[in-house]
């Protein structure tokens, strides 16, 4: 054999340039359902339905192509990539193999390993399915003292013409319209009116992924009941032509808003097809664009959502392949607390953590405001060891890829990285949820008080966390007045705080302490 081809979980993308010169005589497609992806952290049954289901769907397309696919699936038992592949080079004898560059550090060190002994035989093929590269991304960084995400957007938008003018000034004369995409909704909730987004009822192949991880992991944790995600291009395609016709145009206005029981109100949902490749971030790009020069959607939705894939998406990964292999270890507060143990159940009175918990087992997802500033926000509070928070991230969601999830768990959530990736670190009260959501009508804490038996455990922790890195924060511009709040406290106050944030921790799930 010629050549062989191994296309990873988050690699279903037929434009890939492994498959540039592919000759169906000389070549063979590899796919393997290894067992550590689904061990290594504790994988949620939704994440691993998805990338298993995408996987065989997208094999069955290459086949369809008249690709010769080999395909090992759980029932091979393969441990791992780096054996499996030690495996196929015994059987198959490839002059070379070739692969584009894994999401993940871990692969790509265990793929290396595993063909040390035949230099040359694995060759690394670049990911044009990014806009930007990681050498772009490092040539960028390393020209200034520090990176934000805001320049490094605007140089994209420039750079490829999104959004921009004739005249080279961005569409609307703005660079973004942050303000305008932070409204809440009325006391009586979102439409009940509103377009939906599609469900995808699970087909025979997808049932049977259902099947043997509900055999092979039954005490992983997750459930399959409402699984409907687009697991196929076709699909995928009709999930974005959806969301641009229907819930784009709101999207903006209400990207941070939250309410009980409404997992996905106007979001895209299209993530998880974004980061398996089953879509282009130019092609569902370029559809926002359109529905704004055809009148048909807001500037301030399609910018925010352009933001989240241009923006966002391209920064992250180039602070992921920039930093690794030392990032994941980065842990610039201190923080040492166990993730608690309601995270893998949902099993807490507090209402915004169970809703948004609850919503991730479910479906394997939740929205950006619910990952940074409720799951994430009391993780950072609390002070739980930020890699044990990066482990349940990658573990839950189904878009957990971690290029993309490290840097925003690590970085943004837990600012572990200690400014590299944001500017300060993303704290609040109870009160930000009450503002944004509903959740706080009903729940036995009080948003408005840290100290007292019903005090909200974010207010009490948001207090705690600046009395506990006070001189740090102090010295961060963009915390001068959260700082400066914390002064005003007395010292009896401030005891009484340190003291209920205590007891928070002896129980963080805080059953106890609203029985």
């Amino acid at each position: 054999m010629r050549q062989l081809v191994l296309v990873l979980g988050d690699q279903l993308n037929e434009d890939a340039l492994v498959f540039k010169d592919f000759d169906p005589k000389e070549d063979r497609v590899l796919m393997m359902e290894v067992r550590e992806e689904a061990t290594h952290v504790w994988s949620s049954k939704p994440r691993l339905v998805y990338f298993l289901s995408a996987m065989r769907h997208f094999a069955e397309r290459l086949r369809g192509r008249g690709y010769p696919v080999e395909y090992w699936s759980i029932a091979e038992g393969i441990s791992d990539l780096g054996s499996g592949l030690r495996r196929a080079i015994a059987r198959i004898a490839p002059e070379r193999i070739v692969c584009v560059l894994p999401g993940d550090w871990r692969v790509k060190e265990q793929l290396e390993a595993a063909t040390a002994d035949w230099p040359g035989l694995l060759r690394w093929m670049a990911d044009n399915h990014f806009m930007d590269t990681p050498e772009s991304f490092q040539a960028w960084a390393s020209q200034r003292r520090g990176i934000r995400l805001e320049f490094y957007y605007r140089d994209l938008r420039k750079r490829f013409g999104i959004l921009m003018e004739a005249d080279g000034k961005p569409v609307g004369g703005a660079w973004n319209f942050d303000k305008k995409n932070r409204g809440t909704f009325p006391s009586e909730g979102p439409d009940l009116l509103r377009p939906v987004p599609p469900r995808f009822e699970p087909d025979t192949m997808t049932r049977a992924v259902m099947e043997e991880v509900e055999a092979v992991y039954p005490e992983n944790p997750g459930d399959l009941a409402s699984f409907a995600w687009p697991v196929d291009r076709q699909q995928a395609l009709l999930a974005l032509s959806k969301f641009i016709e229907e819930r784009l145009p709101e999207f903006g206005t209400y990207q941070d808003a939250m309410w009980t029981n409404e997992p996905f109100l106007y979001h895209s949902l299209l993530s998880a097809c974004l980061n398996t490749k089953l879509l282009d971030p130019r092609e569902v790009m370029a559809a926002a664009e359109a529905a704004y020069r055809e009148g048909k959607a807001p500037l301030n939705a399609v910018e925010g959502f352009i933001r989240q894939i241009l923006g966002w998406r391209e920064y992250v990964r180039g602070i992921y392949w920039w930093q690794m292999p030392r990032y994941v270890e980065l842990n610039a507060l201190g923080a040492r607390e166990p993730l608690p143990g309601f995270y893998w159940d949902g099993q807490t009175p507090l209402r915004c953590l169970r809703d948004a918990i609850g919503q991730t087992l479910e479906h394997g997802y939740a929205h950006h405001i619910q990952r940074l500033m409720v799951t994430g926000l009391y993780g950072l509070l609390l002070g739980v060891d930020p890699k044990a928070m990066h482990e349940w991230y990658l573990a839950v969601y189904i878009d957990a890829v971690e290029w993309v999830e490290l840097p925003n768990t690590l970085g943004m959530s837990q600012y572990a990285d200690g400014g590299l990736m944001a500017s300060k670190p993303y704290v609040a009260t109870g009160k930000y949820i009450q503002r944004m959501s509903n959740y706080c009508a009903g729940c036995p804490a009080r948003p408005d008080e840290a100290t007292g038996e019903r005090a909200c455990p974010f207010t009490t922790l948001y207090w705690d966390f600046l009395i506990r890195h006070e001189p740090a924060l102090a010295k961060n511009q963009r915390m001068s007045l959260q700082v400066k709040n914390l002064e005003r406290k007395s010292p009896s106050e401030r005891q009484a705080i340190q003291a209920r944030a205590e007891a928070v921790r002896r129980d963080p799930s805080c059953g106890t302490l609203f029985a």
